[in-house]
């Protein structure tokens, strides 16, 4: 197939048959290795092949997001649950829940990580705390 145009009164022969072929660039490749990396250790096609490993990346992450904020409530509860445990067992107050009234009152602003950790490792030091 060929075809003639003209261009500032010059006659130039196009011929499509012998045009070079376009090579794709690296970008895409290289996007679909990264994706093929992260997703080498998944079970079965989803590690194996490149659209069903895609699908698992996308998954995967936004599992992930969604569970960096499901861990820290995770945590808090199980941070008052031991509070709330060892004021029990001491008898320091009558619930977690009065107990952190108290210190608010007190403005003994500790956070419950830290309260945690003193109701596991000692105990006679959040004895001390309530009192105070």
């Amino acid at each position: 197939m060929t075809e003639r145009t003209q261009r500032n009164s010059l006659f130039i022969k196009v011929s499509f048959d012998s045009m070079t072929r376009v090579k794709r660039g690296y970008i895409a490749r290289r996007r679909r290795i990264k994706t093929r990396f992260f997703a080498s250790t998944f079970r079965g096609a989803h590690g194996r092949l490149t659209r069903t490993g895609t699908e698992q990346k996308i998954k995967a992450q936004a599992s992930a997001h969604r569970d960096r904020g499901r861990k820290k409530r995770d945590f808090r509860s199980l941070w008052i649950t031991r509070i709330n445990a060892a004021t029990r067992e001491n008898e320091l107050c009558s619930s977690y829940s009065r107990l952190i009234h108290d210190m608010y009152e007190k403005q003994l602003l500790l956070n419950r990580k830290i309260l945690a950790q003193i109701a596991i490792l000692n105990k006679n030091c959040l004895s001390t705390i309530s009192n105070k």
